[in-house]
């Protein structure tokens, strides 16, 4: 082949080729069909228990990459910072404070499944449901998961400490003390219980095994998978292949053993050929147990912990990723899990409930595509309220209870709420409300106008 004859001619091309290039990359990105939602949802994991958020003993290699191959979320919140608030939140879209006792068995065919089934999606649930209570039979409840949209089920009513062996109660010396079985609690397969008490110790492989089954039996449908872990609620309990392998010793174990699960769940997708039409989120029903030690996670820099309306009870991990539709990042916006019912329904092409009391939802869906502002500006703790960068408190407390007698923590009301600027004290330690009686004056009331609201 000749040389050319002058490098003009070839530096036309190039710029013009660049040009195009950068048009194209600025470029909105053409619709793309509604993808698969892979919803993993962990119970009781701390903001800081995770090595992409800053742990230093425990090795989460499959959430590291999850996090850097799409948008890990800083300020990403819980419904609540107990179980039932937080999943009530998640599965309706709806402030769990606005949601009366009996109002979601009357909205079943509203919740989120319920929502992508109308949608022509196939809906599975692997793992702790804990919307229906503990009722005396829990597979005849109105409130079972295959009557809220759900096509399969294999999980626990609720928790893993619940119902304790008679004449116990769930505090820190039988946690120490308990073994896999103690507690009473069944393993159902649709509406048939199929093991009692369930092995925790096989918690994790076993959702997984499911997980990876279904992703594979139904890799030719449209799916939601909503794999909601009972890891690493206390007691915390790893498999023999996991146990005393973490450096971050009992806890670490579990979260490891977790971290695995989502690396199975990842190359099943790839296998499947479905890695590039499957959106992934990961986050955590609420902060953690800290106060039971070895059961507990990290906050780590956050204050508080469960069951508190400080950070560490109602921020945690939440992660985003979908190849070439998400851009790889880290957002420090605000967000919350009630959030993802209208970021689904927005992705999947359907209905929001938006006249029900308290359905405060808001669509994620500019941020992860298009890097647009986040549309939510507030969040309300329950005794607690964020607006922007600034945060109040009307009452505080240490934990949700003694550890080893399990009754209440006292409660510290303010007559001068706290107030902290969260951009520049993670940590909620300096309480600046003495010099800006505007801002706390600004916030309750706009506290005070979320309460009376729908």
């Amino acid at each position: 082949m000749t040389a050319p004859r002058s490098s003009h001619r070839i530096l036309i091309p190039i710029v013009t080729l660049a040009c195009a290039i950068s048009l194209l990359a600025s470029a909105p990105l053409p619709a793309a069909d509604p993808p698969n939602i892979v919803l993993i949802f962990v119970d009781d994991m701390g903001y800081g228990d995770l090595a992409c958020y800053g742990n230093k003993k425990i090795k989460t290699p499959n959430l590291d990459r999850l996090a850097a191959e799409g948008q890990r979320w800083t300020s990403f919140y819980s419904s609540g910072s107990t179980c039932v608030p937080s999943r009530t939140g998640l599965m309706s879209g709806r402030h769990p404070s606005k949601v009366k006792r009996g109002q979601l068995a009357e909205s079943r065919k509203e919740l989120m499944a319920a929502m992508f089934k109308g949608c022509g999606y196939t809906n599975a649930i692997l793992g702790k449901w804990h919307l229906a209570g503990y009722p005396k039979d829990f597979t005849t409840s109105p409130m079972h998961p295959l009557e809220c949209g759900f096509d399969y089920h294999f999980g626990t009513p609720g928790s893993n400490d619940v119902p304790a062996p008679k004449g116990t109660v769930q505090n820190r010396t039988l946690f120490d003390r308990c073994d896999k079985t103690t507690f009473l609690v069944p393993l159902i397969r649709g509406r048939e219980v199929v093991e009692y008490p369930v092995n925790q110790e096989l918690f994790t492989q076993r959702y997984t095994a499911e997980a990876v089954k279904w992703i594979k039996d139904k890799k030719d449908q449209r799916f939601f998978l909503y794999l909601a872990h009972n890891m690493p609620h206390a007691p915390v309990f790893a498999s023999p292949d996991f146990q005393g392998k973490s450096a971050g010793a009992r806890y670490g174990d579990v979260i490891e053993e977790v971290d695995w699960s989502v690396g199975q769940v990842m190359a099943a997708l790839n296998e499947s050929g479905l890695d590039e039409q499957t959106l992934v989120v990961f986050t955590s029903d609420n902060g953690p147990w800290s106060m039971f030690g070895p059961h507990g996670g990290t906050t780590g820099p956050l204050r508080g912990e469960k069951g508190t309306s400080w950070e560490g009870g109602f921020r945690v991990p939440g992660i985003f990723r979908w190849p070439g539709r998400i851009k790889p990042g880290v957002v420090d916006a605000l967000a919350a899990n009630l959030d993802l019912y209208a970021t689904f329904a927005s992705l999947a092409k359907g209905r929001e409930p938006k006249k029900k009391p308290g359905y405060i939802s808001k669509d994620l869906s500019g941020v992860l595509l298009r890097s647009e502002p986040s549309p939510r500006k507030t969040w309300f703790y329950g005794a607690a309220y964020r607006s922007g960068n600034y945060k109040i408190h009307l009452t505080t407390k240490k934990r949700s209870s003694n550890p080893d007698t399990r009754k209440r923590e006292p409660v510290g009301r303010h007559n001068q709420p706290l107030l902290f600027d969260l951009s520049k004290d993670i940590g909620e330690r300096i309480n600046i409300a003495a010099d800006h009686p505007e801002i706390v004056a600004r916030l309750v009331k706009e506290m005070a106008e979320f309460r009376s609201g729908n």
